[in-house]
């Protein structure tokens, strides 16, 4: 029979393509993940692997194999599933990664929801990026993930990955109401020569930011670049720059600035994302609750 750990690794060098990279996934070195693949290659009598200068590149049986693996450990992650489904109580580990901005506002109401309706229901949050966070998911490093999606920056869809909104967060210009930039009109097209607090420009959030600026018709004066959204809010609170910020986490920082609507009312959608085989898994779906409840509550009433 053959071995499912192993066949794991061959599944992680078709997705990240490297060894070493297999080997920083899986927590192994580079020298067992290639003993492991020889074993494998062993079990099953054909040549997975085979070199291509300084790389190692799958033969058409070993990603025959791959796809065959793929439906397996999506057929145990649906078996996982509906024995959980089974029990009356929903308990275990869901190990979830998320963005900031999620862990500032909905997440503390989330994990609050979910001690009193499920205290057997453990959650452990990991801070990452998007697409970090997609790797993580894809390596079955974590159960559930949390991602954002902006106007005009989709997010590309992922094979094997079953993604739901839950909800939506209205993005608006950060003015603050002391400091030199208090006093400029609130239309953003008058905020060229302002300083700005925005994401770096390789992030999802970073793009969306110049892009609508330059859509205003000019290119931001970027002094203050960071992912922090607590951060920006406390630049422009003091004065210091102008910023984006989304709702949920302007509501709680509203002192010492004010939110100004951008033209066309532009909103970033919040989403969980799972694999395909745990997508009805009841602790997915307590959590998926919770998040939606908390959303509500996070939201501020217009």
């Amino acid at each position: 029979m053959l071995n499912l750990s192993r066949l794991r690794m061959l599944r992680e060098l078709r997705r990240l393509g490297t060894l070493t990279e297999v080997a920083r996934s899986l927590s192994y070195t580079p020298s067992a993940i290639s003993q492991q693949l020889a074993v494998l290659e062993r079990e099953v009598g054909v040549p997975l692997l085979e070199r291509s200068g300084r790389r190692v590149l799958l033969t058409a049986d070993a990603i025959a194999l791959v796809e065959h693996t793929e439906v397996v450990l999506a057929r145990l992650e649906r078996a996982e599933a509906e024995l959980a489904a089974a029990q009356t109580e929903v308990r275990g580990t869901l190990r979830v990664a998320s963005f900031q901005s999620v862990l500032l506002s909905i997440g503390p109401i989330a994990l609050t929801l979910l001690a009193e309706r499920h205290p057997e229901l453990q959650v452990e949050i990991t801070q990452r990026e998007v697409t970090s966070a997609y790797e993580g998911l894809l390596a079955h490093d974590f159960d559930l993930i949390l991602g954002e999606e902006y106007p005009g920056v989709p997010e590309p869809h992922r094979a094997g990955v079953h993604r739901e909104d839950f909800t939506t967060d209205a993005l608006r210009l950060a003015m603050p109401t002391t400091g030199p930039f208090s006093a400029l009109d609130s239309d953003i097209t008058a905020l060229s020569g302002a300083s700005w607090a925005v994401d770096p420009e390789s992030s999802t959030t970073g793009r969306w930011e110049r892009a609508t600026c330059r859509a205003a018709g000019f290119e931001a004066i970027v002094r203050f670049e960071t992912t922090d959204p607590l951060l920006h809010a406390h630049l422009v609170r003091t004065g210091h720059a102008v910023s984006f910020m989304s709702e949920i986490i302007a509501a709680q920082h509203l002192a010492g600035m004010r939110l100004v609507a951008l033209p066309g009312d532009p909103h970033r959608v919040l989403f969980t994302a799972v694999r395909d085989g745990r997508a009805k898994h009841p602790a997915i779906r307590a959590f998926r609750e919770a998040l939606t409840e908390a959303a509500s509550q996070a939201t501020p009433t217009p």
